[in-house]
């Protein structure tokens, strides 16, 4: 690896998970200092449990603009997807009809897509809808995609590979006019947005903890008033019979201060500068540089970076080895020798899609990060066109 200097560890792939916030670490170990209790237990000591379950679930509630008793806690923004998209098919059919017609984006997450492509396995119908070439759907095509036996659409809210949003509010508003619910996968726009769940007019939305400073194994659905939501799992009646199983109080209480502190941060644009300036300056250093979906709104903080001529997996071990953390997409398909579903829907070919990478900033993200990054980055871009594709001298 000739011509990359060791570097301090810099990570830069806040969109797969963010560093443990220390006000969350601090939250948890609360918790669990405090004398234990199932918060199901009619006793003090469960009494004193949910106390603090339910004051998680007031500001997990209020980071949504939604009411406590809309939220259902669950393991991650992975379960929250199948427990709206499956939990949703299940209330359908348990209504004594056959099974009908979902749709989702080309661009979805796996969860949510898999969940999808599972049920279309059992006798319904499915959906893709296609996007633009910064990865949005457009209204107009989703109102002509909808059935009379539609039973719900599920467009996220940011894309996770490219930061692209979606407009929420003008889907929401097709899905309303027809009467057919409306889920937003918002694990990666949840705290680094203002969300507010009555204006996005959606029906059920999904956040997840970790991807905002807070403990990987929690996250949230929010469903609206009493929608009919089947659990996946057979138990007790937690979460208003939606999510069997003991809570996890310390993992809500750790939750909870994640949400505190990034609804102090909403207002906060310095991580969109060191985004644009970074951005700025590759493209000034690295020749044929794209930026996926650059004409798009766009989260502050993501970056997908096509790099012609250099193998991105190629890319993403040099650059660990010259101290940087990046990725090359959604860290659920690490490995994944087929392209990305997502660029591949945008639009770009296959050795495009090979070439590009994610950079994604975060809350301890600093301007020497960057400084230092741009630099390395040119470099290993500058030796692995040399080496040919694939990286290798």
């Amino acid at each position: 690896m000739k011509g990359i200097q060791m570097a301090r560890r810099v990570y830069l792939d806040h969109n797969a998970t963010a560093p443990l916030l220390d006000a969350a670490r601090d939250a948890m170990v609360a918790a669990l200092g405090r004398p234990a209790g199932n918060p199901s237990s009619p006793h003090a000591f469960g009494g004193a449990a949910r106390l603090d379950l339910e004051s998680s679930r007031r500001e997990v509630a209020a980071l949504l603009g939604g009411d406590e008793h809309e939220i259902v806690f669950v393991s991650g923004g992975t379960e929250a997807d199948n427990l709206a998209i499956q939990g949703s098919a299940r209330a359908w059919t348990a209504a004594g009809r056959a099974p009908g017609h979902l749709i989702a984006s080309a661009v979805e997450h796996p969860a949510v897509i898999e969940s999808c492509r599972y049920l279309e396995s059992t006798g319904w119908r499915l959906t893709l809808m296609p996007v633009d070439r910064a990865g949005r759907v457009a209204p107009s095509e989703l109102r002509a995609a909808l059935r009379s036996d539609t039973a719900l659409v599920s467009i996220m809210a940011a894309n996770n590979e490219t930061g692209a949003l979606q407009p929420i509010e003008e889907l929401a508003e097709v899905c309303r006019a027809a009467g057919i619910p409306m889920h937003v996968d918002a694990v990666q726009a949840a705290g680094r947005l203002p969300l507010d769940v009555r204006r996005l007019g959606a029906d059920m939305v999904s956040i997840s903890a970790h991807k905002m400073g807070g403990p990987v194994g929690i996250g949230g659905l929010w469903v609206k008033g009493s929608r009919s939501v089947k659990p996946l799992l057979l138990g007790g009646g937690q979460e208003a019979r939606r999510r069997p199983g003991t809570e996890p109080v310390a993992l809500a209480a750790g939750f909870a201060a994640a949400v505190r502190s990034a609804r102090e941060r909403l207002a906060d644009s310095s991580i969109q500068r060191l985004r644009d300036r970074m951005e700025r300056e590759l493209a000034g250093a690295i020749p044929g540089l794209v930026v996926n979906a650059a004409g798009a709104t766009r989260l502050s903080n993501t970056s997908s970076l096509t790099l012609p001529g250099v193998d991105a997996e190629a890319m993403v071990i040099r650059m660990d080895l010259a101290g940087f953390a990046i990725s090359t997409g959604s860290a659920c398909s690490t490995g994944a020798a087929r392209p990305s579903h997502v660029l591949a829907a945008m639009g770009l070919n296959r050795d495009q899609s090979a070439s590009t990478i994610r950079v994604s900033l975060g809350q301890s993200t600093t301007s020497d990060d960057i400084e230092t990054f741009v630099p390395a980055l040119s470099a290993a871009a500058a030796a692995l066109r040399g080496a040919g594709v694939g990286g290798k001298a």
